[in-house]
């Protein structure tokens, strides 16, 4: 089986990605088309030149990377962004295609404290929605995952005919050996756990630009919230 794990930034990606490479049956991949896409935007992101070093940048030969060692399944965790209309996706048509969403007023909140400013084109969601219509698949609501882990992963594995291993709900603390160069940025907090963090608090009220872009985001956060996978 090869999962391609679709989402924005500030997401419980990284979390899911732990969850899946503490299974002995599976490898894990860390956002394979990340240089290409800084590469191709121009765009300047924190740790930039050591993601363009780290990685290749053709997107054109980034799925030449995505092969199973014939004994594990393949996770692959993608943001939605990464894939500008220019990169290919007919390597995703043969995967197990999963959406994971997140309500966009806490994506916008934690990723303007790592990098200033989001823009919609910045946390994904149009893109999200374009992938979901294209390839199809699953949709999973964060916080859904985070009020009951086990259950939704339970739901989730028998949703795509995997058994459920209780490892996928404990990692060790630090830094994985699949991690992208770029985690000590962005990756601190999931460093520091060991598991799934518990339901989120209110949302957070946001102002301004930041309002502007929660606004952009809702409709296409709604539309896959309202395909998404439930615990029952």
């Amino acid at each position: 089986m090869r999962i391609a794990m679709w989402s924005g930034p500030r997401n419980l990606s990284t979390a899911m990605m732990y969850s899946f490479g503490a299974r002995a049956d599976f490898t894990s991949m860390d956002e394979p088309f990340y240089a290409a896409y800084l590469k191709a935007t121009g765009l300047d992101h924190p740790m930039r030149d050591a993601v363009l070093a780290a990685q290749e940048q053709d997107p054109a030969l980034v799925p030449i990377g995505f092969v199973q060692d014939g004994t594990r399944h393949l996770y692959m965790k993608h943001m939605a962004q990464h894939m500008i209309d220019s990169f290919p996706l007919d390597w995703a048509e043969d995967c197990m295609n999963i959406h994971l969403i997140r309500h966009p007023a806490r994506v916008i909140a934690s990723y303007a404290e790592k990098r200033e400013a989001p823009r919609l084109a910045d946390i994904g969601f149009d893109r999200q929605v374009m992938l979901f219509e294209r390839l199809g698949g699953l949709v999973i609501d964060s916080g859904d995952i985070r009020a009951d882990p086990e259950g939704m992963l339970r739901r989730l594995c028998a949703a795509i005919d995997l058994p459920f291993d209780p490892a996928m709900l404990h990692w060790p603390a630090g830094r994985r050996a699949e991690d992208g160069v770029w985690a000590p940025h962005w990756y601190g907090a999931i460093h520091r756990s060991t598991g799934f963090a518990g339901p989120e608090g209110e949302l957070p009220e946001l102002k301004g630009a930041e309002a502007e872009v929660l606004e952009a985001a809702m409709p296409y956060y709604e539309r896959l919230f309202a395909e998404r996978l439930k615990n029952s």
